[in-house]
């Protein structure tokens, strides 16, 4: 039988030398364009593998937000296209905004417009109501407005509008939140006998004290006072008011010269000596006294005058909102 033909021969067949010549010289040619070119290019083509080309990254900012913000603000600071600068330094640029401090700024934009009465048009309206009603029921000639805080003789605050004319004094209890008159008293000025000017005073053993100076009108005599009305609270038989100067006096010009107690007393004053002069049968002989002696506040607690004053009960404030 014969051997088939593929298996006559078992030795390993030998490439033609053409061949192997060409496959050497294709290796020396690829390794000598791999040495001619940098190092940082063959690592450049090596960090791309794997890279997401085509994509960048999006920054997630609000529309219309093109105002870079504060961390981003850096620059580069780069010498003459000229000349041979060292390594390029990195300087934060300074912000473009600036801040202005008041001399209070928690005092005079948020806690002042707590109070009702600096709301805009609120004092000039409760003028406006009460020159109306003199102008129906006496007639009288208004000789001046001021807001001041007048002191019970329990120590409650309380906020208080002042007219004098050429006869009363009219203390007048007003709402600036329904800006409407709630209680309106009248005291002529022809019965005021005595004023007193000077710091507030306590008892040794008091409880509740007060810093201060204040200003006290008598048109009676204290000691004629009924136990009874002085301990009540809610009183309004006390033949004095006691008033020293708004929480809200600093808060502008206009409010500045209607809280001031100075400006009240020199203007109230020459009203009452006035007044003194022209009427008949006062029997007041010795006319005004103007005294500087300091004001006594009768209380020794004071738990009622504590919450009260120290939430500010005695004010037209706003007192937040309530939910539930």
């Amino acid at each position: 039988m014969g051997t088939p033909s593929c298996l006559a021969s078992s030795e390993p067949t030998t490439p033609p030398l053409a061949t192997v010549c060409g496959l050497v010289s294709f290796i020396q040619e690829e390794q000598k364009i791999l040495e001619d070119r940098p190092g940082s290019t063959q690592a450049e083509e090596m960090s791309t593998i794997g890279s997401f080309e085509g994509f960048q990254p999006v920054s997630l900012k609000q529309e219309g937000d093109d105002q870079p913000s504060e961390a981003d603000q850096l620059s580069t600071e780069e010498g003459d296209p000229g000349t041979v600068s060292g390594p390029r330094r990195i300087s934060r640029l300074s912000s473009v905004t600036e801040s202005t401090l008041y001399p209070n700024p928690y005092h005079q934009p948020y806690t002042s417009r707590k109070y009702f009465v600096t709301r805009p048009g609120a004092i000039e309206t409760a003028m406006e109501d009460l020159t109306g009603h003199i102008a129906k029921t006496s007639g009288e000639t208004i000789q001046g407005f001021w807001l001041l805080t007048e002191i019970d003789h329990w120590n409650n605050e309380k906020e208080k509008i002042l007219l004098v004319t050429d006869k009363t004094l009219l203390i007048c209890k007003y709402d600036f939140i329904m800006l409407s008159c709630v209680q309106l008293q009248r005291i002529p000025l022809s019965a005021v006998y005595r004023i007193c000017l000077g710091n507030f005073s306590f008892p040794a053993m008091s409880l509740d004290k007060r810093q201060g100076e204040g200003l006290r009108i008598y048109w009676g005599r204290p000691e004629q006072q009924s136990l009874l009305s002085r301990w009540n609270p809610w009183s309004t038989e006390v033949p004095y008011a006691t008033f020293t100067e708004h929480p809200m006096k600093y808060t502008s010009e206009k409010f500045l010269e209607i809280c001031k107690l100075s400006g009240f007393t020199s203007k109230l004053v020459p009203a009452i000596q006035n007044a003194h002069k022209s009427s008949t049968g006062s029997g007041r002989g010795k006319g005004l006294m103007v005294l500087t002696e300091p004001i006594l506040l009768e209380t020794y607690t004071g738990l009622m005058s504590f919450i009260g004053n120290r939430n500010k009960l005695g004010y037209s404030l706003a007192r937040g909102s309530i939910g539930f």
